[in-house]
């Protein structure tokens, strides 16, 4: 496969869960720097026709925005094994993209559910389910 899918919520979830390796590209037509990472998006989609490479229109696809918390684009998330590894909001220059991309590569997903798994469960012993990545008294 060459080049890039467009996610929307109809196809989001099948793209995700038929891939083992999807990298996203939260994107709109208006954003300045989204238009000069595309081409770099672009390229490296066709350096690794191994991988999904999508994008989502975030005034299109309101609803994947709010449900990933996209608040700045350009956003590149990283998912795989339905896992979000990966997910930093700016342009990245082509060499900060392909040694992203190298290191999800090399990730052992095993570790990963391990840690999510441990994480889940101390969350759950604190009693702090809902608040992840929230700082106290960080207003």
């Amino acid at each position: 496969m060459s080049g890039t899918v467009e996610l929307t919520k109809e196809n989001f979830d099948q793209t995700v869960a038929d891939n083992e390796f999807v990298l996203i590209d939260f994107w709109a037509d208006w954003c300045g720097p989204c238009k000069q990472f595309a081409p770099v998006y672009e390229k490296a989609a066709e350096e690794n026709p191994d991988l999904v490479f999508a994008k989502v229109d975030t005034e299109a696809q309101p609803e994947l925005a709010q449900a990933f918390g996209i608040q700045s684009i350009p956003t590149l998330m990283i998912v795989r094994d339905q896992v979000a590894i990966f997910a930093q909001p700016g342009a990245l220059p082509e060499p900060a993209l392909t040694d992203v991309i190298d290191q999800a590569r090399k990730l052992d997903m095993d570790e990963v559910r391990k840690d999510i798994a441990a994480q889940e469960s101390q969350g759950q012993s604190q009693g702090e389910g809902q608040g992840q990545g929230q700082q106290p008294g960080g207003e």
